[in-house]
Protein backbone atom coordinates (compact mmCIF):
# COMPACT_ATOMS: atom_id res chain seq x y z
CA UNK A 1 0.00 0.00 0.00
CA UNK A 2 1.21 3.56 -0.91
CA UNK A 3 1.14 5.62 2.05
CA UNK A 4 -0.32 9.15 1.76
CA UNK A 5 1.64 11.36 4.73
CA UNK A 6 -0.69 14.55 5.85
CA UNK A 7 0.75 14.77 8.96
CA UNK A 8 3.53 17.20 8.62
CA UNK A 9 2.81 19.39 11.38
CA UNK A 10 3.40 16.90 13.71
CA UNK A 11 6.53 15.42 12.38
CA UNK A 12 8.04 15.35 8.86
CA UNK A 13 9.77 12.27 7.04
CA UNK A 14 13.93 13.05 7.25
CA UNK A 15 15.32 14.80 3.74
CA UNK A 16 18.52 13.11 1.90
CA UNK A 17 20.71 15.63 2.70
CA UNK A 18 20.19 16.00 6.66
CA UNK A 19 20.51 12.27 6.21
CA UNK A 20 23.84 12.34 5.12
CA UNK A 21 25.09 15.06 7.09
CA UNK A 22 23.90 13.06 10.45
CA UNK A 23 25.76 9.55 9.23
CA UNK A 24 28.47 12.05 8.68
CA UNK A 25 28.97 13.52 11.98
CA UNK A 26 28.62 9.78 13.34
CA UNK A 27 30.99 7.78 11.33
CA UNK A 28 33.38 10.38 9.81
CA UNK A 29 33.18 14.14 11.62
CA UNK A 30 32.49 12.14 15.10
CA UNK A 31 34.25 13.97 17.79
CA UNK A 32 33.66 15.99 20.21
CA UNK A 33 33.44 19.90 19.56
CA UNK A 34 34.95 20.08 23.51
CA UNK A 35 37.69 18.29 23.08
CA UNK A 36 41.32 20.12 21.87
CA UNK A 37 42.28 17.88 19.24
CA UNK A 38 41.83 17.36 15.55
CA UNK A 39 38.62 15.53 15.70
CA UNK A 40 37.72 17.99 18.28
CA UNK A 41 38.43 20.98 16.47
CA UNK A 42 36.57 19.59 13.00
CA UNK A 43 33.51 19.19 15.16
CA UNK A 44 33.85 22.12 16.24
CA UNK A 45 34.03 23.83 12.70
CA UNK A 46 30.72 21.90 12.21
CA UNK A 47 28.55 22.91 15.16
CA UNK A 48 29.70 26.68 14.17
CA UNK A 49 29.63 26.24 10.19
CA UNK A 50 25.70 24.85 11.50
CA UNK A 51 25.24 27.88 13.48
CA UNK A 52 25.74 30.08 10.97
CA UNK A 53 23.46 28.27 8.51
CA UNK A 54 20.80 28.72 10.91
CA UNK A 55 21.32 32.03 11.84
CA UNK A 56 21.24 32.91 8.30
CA UNK A 57 17.41 31.62 7.66
CA UNK A 58 16.55 33.91 10.72
CA UNK A 59 18.24 36.80 9.43
CA UNK A 60 20.24 36.81 12.89
CA UNK A 61 23.81 36.90 14.09
CA UNK A 62 25.32 33.53 14.25
CA UNK A 63 26.19 34.53 18.24
CA UNK A 64 22.62 34.77 19.04
CA UNK A 65 21.61 31.43 17.73
CA UNK A 66 21.96 29.03 20.60
CA UNK A 67 21.67 24.74 19.99
CA UNK A 68 19.16 22.87 21.78
CA UNK A 69 17.75 18.83 21.84
CA UNK A 70 14.52 20.48 20.53
CA UNK A 71 12.01 22.91 20.28
CA UNK A 72 10.17 21.91 23.74
CA UNK A 73 13.54 23.21 25.36
CA UNK A 74 14.04 25.60 22.97
CA UNK A 75 10.68 27.29 24.72
CA UNK A 76 11.23 26.12 28.20
CA UNK A 77 15.18 28.13 27.89
CA UNK A 78 13.40 31.09 26.71
CA UNK A 79 10.39 31.46 28.91
CA UNK A 80 11.62 29.94 32.31
CA UNK A 81 14.83 31.62 31.60
CA UNK A 82 14.06 34.94 30.50
CA UNK A 83 10.86 34.88 33.23
CA UNK A 84 13.67 34.23 36.39
CA UNK A 85 16.46 36.04 35.11
CA UNK A 86 13.62 39.32 35.54
CA UNK A 87 11.95 38.24 38.12
CA UNK A 88 13.15 41.27 40.35
CA UNK A 89 11.88 43.79 37.45
CA UNK A 90 7.71 42.17 37.63
CA UNK A 91 6.43 39.01 37.80
CA UNK A 92 4.08 39.30 35.28
CA UNK A 93 3.41 37.45 31.77
CA UNK A 94 0.84 37.71 28.91
CA UNK A 95 0.44 34.71 26.55
CA UNK A 96 -2.51 32.91 25.08
CA UNK A 97 -4.75 30.12 25.41
CA UNK A 98 -3.65 28.43 21.86
CA UNK A 99 0.24 27.93 22.47
CA UNK A 100 1.61 24.63 22.14
CA UNK A 101 1.88 22.15 25.66
CA UNK A 102 5.55 22.84 26.07
CA UNK A 103 4.87 26.67 26.20
CA UNK A 104 1.32 26.24 28.05
CA UNK A 105 3.13 23.89 30.55
CA UNK A 106 6.07 26.18 31.18
CA UNK A 107 3.82 29.25 32.04
CA UNK A 108 2.29 26.58 34.42
CA UNK A 109 5.51 26.02 36.39
CA UNK A 110 6.78 30.03 36.43
CA UNK A 111 2.79 30.04 38.10
CA UNK A 112 4.15 28.09 40.64
CA UNK A 113 6.85 29.81 41.31
CA UNK A 114 5.00 32.89 41.55
CA UNK A 115 4.44 34.20 38.40
CA UNK A 116 1.05 35.82 37.04
CA UNK A 117 0.01 34.88 33.41
CA UNK A 118 -2.40 36.43 31.34
CA UNK A 119 -3.59 33.74 29.07
CA UNK A 120 -5.33 35.83 25.81
CA UNK A 121 -8.15 33.93 24.39
CA UNK A 122 -8.07 34.50 20.42
CA UNK A 123 -10.96 35.40 17.99
CA UNK A 124 -13.15 33.28 16.16
CA UNK A 125 -10.80 33.31 13.09
CA UNK A 126 -7.81 31.91 15.80
CA UNK A 127 -5.99 34.97 15.58
CA UNK A 128 -4.64 37.00 18.88
CA UNK A 129 -4.81 40.91 18.37
CA UNK A 130 -1.63 43.58 19.08
CA UNK A 131 -4.43 45.76 20.84
CA UNK A 132 -4.98 42.98 23.21
CA UNK A 133 -1.48 42.19 23.68
CA UNK A 134 -1.38 46.34 25.00
CA UNK A 135 -4.10 45.89 26.68
CA UNK A 136 -3.09 43.11 29.18
CA UNK A 137 0.41 45.04 29.55
CA UNK A 138 1.31 46.24 32.88
CA UNK A 139 3.83 47.31 34.70
CA UNK A 140 4.90 44.32 36.11
CA UNK A 141 4.95 42.72 32.91
CA UNK A 142 8.74 41.14 31.73
CA UNK A 143 7.71 38.39 29.50
CA UNK A 144 5.25 38.24 26.38
CA UNK A 145 5.36 34.96 24.82
CA UNK A 146 2.39 34.48 21.19
CA UNK A 147 3.21 31.21 19.07
CA UNK A 148 3.80 32.85 15.35
CA UNK A 149 1.77 30.02 13.92
CA UNK A 150 -0.52 28.01 15.37
CA UNK A 151 0.26 23.78 15.11
CA UNK A 152 -3.50 23.10 14.35
CA UNK A 153 -5.05 25.59 12.78
CA UNK A 154 -2.26 27.16 10.63
CA UNK A 155 -2.80 30.90 11.73
CA UNK A 156 -0.49 33.37 11.79
CA UNK A 157 -0.46 36.03 14.42
CA UNK A 158 0.67 39.58 14.25
CA UNK A 159 4.09 39.31 16.34
CA UNK A 160 5.36 42.05 14.75
CA UNK A 161 2.60 44.72 15.24
CA UNK A 162 2.44 43.13 18.98
CA UNK A 163 6.13 43.98 19.14
CA UNK A 164 5.44 47.04 18.29
CA UNK A 165 2.60 47.83 20.48
CA UNK A 166 4.55 46.76 23.60
CA UNK A 167 7.48 49.56 22.48
CA UNK A 168 4.99 52.21 22.09
CA UNK A 169 3.81 51.24 25.59
CA UNK A 170 7.08 51.73 26.66
CA UNK A 171 6.48 47.73 28.73
CA UNK A 172 10.48 46.35 29.54
CA UNK A 173 8.76 43.24 28.38
CA UNK A 174 10.76 40.82 26.34
CA UNK A 175 8.76 39.34 23.37
CA UNK A 176 9.41 35.35 22.87
CA UNK A 177 7.63 33.72 19.59
CA UNK A 178 7.45 29.67 19.23
CA UNK A 179 8.55 29.62 15.35
CA UNK A 180 8.51 25.95 15.34
CA UNK A 181 5.14 25.43 12.44
CA UNK A 182 6.12 28.89 10.86
CA UNK A 183 10.21 28.76 10.66
CA UNK A 184 10.96 28.34 6.49
CA UNK A 185 7.31 28.00 5.44
CA UNK A 186 7.20 31.79 5.75
CA UNK A 187 9.89 34.47 5.73
CA UNK A 188 11.28 35.45 8.88
CA UNK A 189 13.50 37.89 9.80
CA UNK A 190 14.02 38.59 13.74
CA UNK A 191 14.38 42.00 13.47
CA UNK A 192 11.25 42.52 11.39
CA UNK A 193 9.14 40.55 14.05
CA UNK A 194 11.17 42.59 16.64
CA UNK A 195 11.69 39.69 19.33
CA UNK A 196 13.87 39.01 21.51
CA UNK A 197 13.33 35.57 21.90
CA UNK A 198 12.43 33.39 18.80
CA UNK A 199 12.50 29.31 19.25
CA UNK A 200 12.23 26.53 16.46
CA UNK A 201 12.57 22.90 15.94
CA UNK A 202 14.72 20.50 13.56
CA UNK A 203 11.96 18.07 13.00
CA UNK A 204 9.37 20.67 11.67
CA UNK A 205 11.00 21.12 8.66
CA UNK A 206 12.47 17.25 7.38
CA UNK A 207 15.66 17.52 9.78
CA UNK A 208 16.17 14.92 12.37
CA UNK A 209 14.48 14.52 15.98
CA UNK A 210 16.75 15.77 19.14
CA UNK A 211 17.96 19.27 17.50
CA UNK A 212 16.24 22.53 17.66
CA UNK A 213 17.41 26.41 18.21
CA UNK A 214 16.91 29.30 20.62
CA UNK A 215 17.56 32.77 18.88
CA UNK A 216 17.99 34.93 21.62
CA UNK A 217 18.68 38.65 20.98
CA UNK A 218 22.42 40.32 21.81
CA UNK A 219 21.85 42.09 25.57
CA UNK A 220 18.94 39.67 26.61
CA UNK A 221 20.39 37.80 29.78
CA UNK A 222 19.06 34.20 30.45
CA UNK A 223 19.09 32.24 33.71
CA UNK A 224 20.07 28.78 32.80
CA UNK A 225 17.44 25.89 33.33
CA UNK A 226 20.41 23.31 33.57
CA UNK A 227 23.68 22.97 34.49
CA UNK A 228 26.44 20.88 32.80
CA UNK A 229 29.88 21.62 31.22
CA UNK A 230 29.03 25.32 29.88
CA UNK A 231 28.31 24.52 26.51
CA UNK A 232 26.11 26.88 24.16
CA UNK A 233 27.48 29.39 26.88
CA UNK A 234 26.23 27.46 29.93
CA UNK A 235 22.69 27.75 28.44
CA UNK A 236 22.08 23.99 26.95
CA UNK A 237 24.99 22.25 28.75
CA UNK A 238 25.67 19.00 27.62
CA UNK A 239 27.96 17.13 24.94
CA UNK A 240 26.18 19.10 21.65
CA UNK A 241 24.31 15.77 19.39
CA UNK A 242 26.44 16.98 16.53
CA UNK A 243 24.56 14.38 14.13
CA UNK A 244 21.39 16.31 15.10
CA UNK A 245 22.49 19.57 14.34
CA UNK A 246 24.11 18.47 11.20
CA UNK A 247 21.11 17.24 10.00
CA UNK A 248 19.10 19.85 10.60
CA UNK A 249 21.46 22.49 9.50
CA UNK A 250 21.74 20.25 6.28
CA UNK A 251 17.94 20.08 6.67
CA UNK A 252 17.45 24.57 6.02
CA UNK A 253 20.12 24.87 3.73
CA UNK A 254 18.13 22.22 1.49
CA UNK A 255 14.59 22.83 2.35
CA UNK A 256 14.41 26.84 2.43
CA UNK A 257 14.87 26.97 -0.74
CA UNK A 258 12.43 23.75 -1.60
CA UNK A 259 9.75 25.60 0.27
CA UNK A 260 10.46 29.14 -0.76
CA UNK A 261 10.45 27.72 -4.95
CA UNK A 262 7.12 25.46 -3.66
CA UNK A 263 5.03 27.95 -1.39
CA UNK A 264 2.53 28.92 -3.94
CA UNK A 265 1.98 25.34 -4.73
CA UNK A 266 1.68 23.46 -1.83
CA UNK A 267 -0.73 26.31 -1.36
CA UNK A 268 -2.69 25.65 -4.48
CA UNK A 269 -2.98 21.97 -3.59
CA UNK A 270 -4.38 23.41 0.01
CA UNK A 271 -7.02 25.04 -1.78
CA UNK A 272 -8.24 22.18 -4.05
CA UNK A 273 -8.21 20.13 -1.19
CA UNK A 274 -10.31 22.03 0.91
CA UNK A 275 -12.73 22.34 -2.36
CA UNK A 276 -12.69 18.68 -3.05
CA UNK A 277 -13.34 17.92 0.51
CA UNK A 278 -16.04 20.01 0.73
CA UNK A 279 -17.59 18.44 -2.41
CA UNK A 280 -17.02 15.01 -1.37
CA UNK A 281 -18.43 15.47 2.54
CA UNK A 282 -20.97 18.52 1.79
CA UNK A 283 -21.47 18.46 5.76
CA UNK A 284 -17.42 18.77 6.36
CA UNK A 285 -16.71 22.34 7.86
CA UNK A 286 -13.58 23.97 7.50
CA UNK A 287 -12.58 25.28 11.04
CA UNK A 288 -9.23 27.29 9.63
CA UNK A 289 -7.80 27.53 5.98
CA UNK A 290 -4.63 28.36 7.88
CA UNK A 291 -2.19 30.83 7.14
CA UNK A 292 0.67 28.89 6.71
CA UNK A 293 1.22 27.09 3.48
CA UNK A 294 -0.37 23.59 3.51
CA UNK A 295 -2.13 23.36 7.12
CA UNK A 296 -5.72 23.62 7.64
CA UNK A 297 -8.34 21.93 10.04
CA UNK A 298 -11.38 20.57 9.62
CA UNK A 299 -14.22 19.14 11.41
CA UNK A 300 -16.46 16.41 9.98
CA UNK A 301 -19.71 16.18 12.57
CA UNK A 302 -21.08 13.71 14.22
CA UNK A 303 -17.95 11.15 13.85
CA UNK A 304 -15.17 11.45 16.43
CA UNK A 305 -11.87 12.59 15.49
CA UNK A 306 -10.19 9.19 16.65
CA UNK A 307 -11.91 7.23 14.61
CA UNK A 308 -11.76 8.77 11.46
CA UNK A 309 -7.73 8.81 11.84
CA UNK A 310 -7.94 5.00 12.62
CA UNK A 311 -9.77 5.15 9.65
CA UNK A 312 -7.87 6.73 7.46
CA UNK A 313 -4.83 4.92 8.37
CA UNK A 314 -5.99 1.65 7.18
CA UNK A 315 -6.83 3.20 4.01
CA UNK A 316 -2.99 4.28 4.17
CA UNK A 317 -3.77 8.13 5.22
CA UNK A 318 -2.06 9.42 7.80
CA UNK A 319 -3.78 13.00 9.82
CA UNK A 320 -3.93 14.23 13.02
CA UNK A 321 -7.02 14.70 15.72
CA UNK A 322 -4.93 17.98 16.23
CA UNK A 323 -2.02 18.59 18.12
CA UNK A 324 0.22 15.45 18.61
CA UNK A 325 1.50 16.24 22.03
CA UNK A 326 -2.30 15.95 22.62
CA UNK A 327 -2.04 12.39 22.51
CA UNK A 328 -6.36 12.35 21.22
CA UNK A 329 -7.22 15.09 23.69
CA UNK A 330 -9.71 17.76 21.86
CA UNK A 331 -7.54 20.88 20.39
CA UNK A 332 -6.79 23.32 23.07
CA UNK A 333 -6.65 26.29 19.92
CA UNK A 334 -10.13 25.16 18.56
CA UNK A 335 -11.81 25.49 21.76
CA UNK A 336 -10.30 28.52 22.18
CA UNK A 337 -11.95 29.98 19.38
CA UNK A 338 -15.22 29.16 20.97
CA UNK A 339 -16.22 26.05 18.64
CA UNK A 340 -18.67 23.86 20.05
CA UNK A 341 -17.25 20.67 21.50
CA UNK A 342 -19.17 18.58 19.22
CA UNK A 343 -17.12 20.36 16.50
CA UNK A 344 -13.88 20.09 17.96
CA UNK A 345 -13.94 16.46 18.93
CA UNK A 346 -14.72 15.60 15.36
CA UNK A 347 -11.59 17.42 14.40
CA UNK A 348 -8.72 16.83 11.67
CA UNK A 349 -5.26 18.58 10.95
CA UNK A 350 -4.54 18.20 7.63
CA UNK A 351 -0.64 19.12 7.11
CA UNK A 352 1.30 18.75 3.40
CA UNK A 353 4.62 18.88 2.48
CA UNK A 354 6.35 19.68 -0.75
CA UNK A 355 5.61 16.29 -1.77
CA UNK A 356 1.60 16.54 -1.28
CA UNK A 357 -0.16 16.26 -4.44
CA UNK A 358 -3.61 17.35 -5.91
CA UNK A 359 -3.97 13.59 -6.50
CA UNK A 360 -3.36 12.45 -2.37
CA UNK A 361 -5.97 15.28 -1.41
CA UNK A 362 -8.26 13.90 -4.28
CA UNK A 363 -7.78 10.26 -2.31
CA UNK A 364 -7.87 11.91 0.94
CA UNK A 365 -11.71 13.25 0.24
CA UNK A 366 -12.97 9.61 -1.28
CA UNK A 367 -11.58 7.99 1.76
CA UNK A 368 -13.33 10.80 4.27
CA UNK A 369 -16.46 10.26 2.28
CA UNK A 370 -16.25 6.73 2.40
CA UNK A 371 -15.61 6.82 6.24
CA UNK A 372 -18.71 8.80 6.33
CA UNK A 373 -20.58 5.75 4.38
CA UNK A 374 -19.31 2.93 6.65
CA UNK A 375 -19.17 4.42 10.41
CA UNK A 376 -22.98 5.65 9.87
CA UNK A 377 -24.00 2.19 10.20
CA UNK A 378 -21.65 1.13 13.48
Amino acid sequence: MNHIYLDNAATTAVCPEAVAAAIDAMTQNFGNPSSLHKLGFSAERLLEKARATVAQALSARADEVYFTPGGTYSMNMALLGAARARKSRGKHIISTEIEHDAAQNALNQLEDEGFTVTRLVPDATGRISASAVAEALTDETVLVSVMLANNVTGRLQPVSEMAAAIKRAGSKALLHTDAAQAFLKVPISVAALGVDLLSVSSHKIHGPKGAGALYVRKGVCLSPILFGGGQEKGLAPGTEGMPAIAGFAAAVAAMGPLYRQKAREIEEVKRYGIAVLQEKCPKLRVLSDGDVPGVFAVSLPGYQSETLVHFLAEEGIYVSGGAACGKGKPSRALLAMGLPRDTVISALRISLSAETTKEHMQILAEALAKAQRLLAHR
